[in-house]
């Protein structure tokens, strides 16, 4: 079975095309609207308006069956499909296993195009992240509302975002965002209070620096919200 196997999942044509309400702006067209026309033009093969996101977005696989104790960190990671439109984003999230459906050792990046979710990368080199844990097979819904608010921009301090990360393991699950500033103390500050109030989290939730992560064992927390 192929990496792509192993997390698509067998789901009916018409999950494709979901499209939720909250995508469609006030004043925008109707779903299933097109521009200059209605929507019985559709069935006349007309294809449907999409709807573009402020950016391109990246799924990475993480294969835990690909990891070995010689390999290098991040040497599995995979991309999977690059979407740019709210309609893409609905055909790849039904069509995709989800958090708690997945082998424990694996993990979900969604991070913008042409970013990798790796240390390494320059964008993400002088940043950090803020994580969210959770106990196994809950992360479904905290995964999902993290893209929808990351891909739909609702974070004041967006442009310092990278990327999200779902990780399942054998006890429990966490979901991180990771950003691209750790010392710009009021965008890491905004992006975690914003974050919780958007998932409902009551719980504290630190930010670690990837820098300290690399150098300590145990690294502590540089802010917690």
């Amino acid at each position: 079975m192929t990496t792509e196997e192993a997390i698509l999942s067998n789901q009916d044509e018409e999950a494709r095309s979901t499209i939720t309400d909250s995508a469609l702006e006030e004043g925008e067209l109707e779903e299933g609207e097109i521009e200059g026309g209605d929507s019985a033009s559709v069935g006349a093969g007309l294809e449907p308006a999409l709807h573009p996101l402020e950016h391109s977005w990246t799924l990475w696989f993480d294969n835990p069956s690909g990891k070995s104790k010689t390999a290098a960190w991040g040497s599995s990671i995979r991309p999977i499909y690059t979407f740019s439109t709210v309609e893409d984003f609905w055909g790849l999230y039904n069509n995709i296993n989800h958090p708690s459906k997945l082998i424990p050792g694996t993990d979900l990046h969604c991070f913008k195009n042409k970013i990798e979710p790796k240390w390494e990368d320059p964008v993400c080199a002088n940043g950090g992240k803020w994580t969210i844990n959770c106990s196994r097979g809950k992360s479904d819904s905290l995964w999902l509302n993290t893209l929808l608010a990351m891909i739909g921009e609702q974070f004041e301090y967006g442009d310092e975002i990278c990327g999200a990360v779902v990780s399942v393991r054998g006890k429990q699950e966490r979901v991180a965002i990771w950003t691209k500033n750790a010392s710009n103390e009021a965008a890491q500050i905004s992006i975690g209070k914003q974050w919780k109030e958007i998932v409902d989290c009551k719980e504290q939730i630190g930010f670690l620096v990837h820098e300290d992560a690399k150098l300590e064992k145990q690294p502590k927390n540089r802010y917690s919200v």
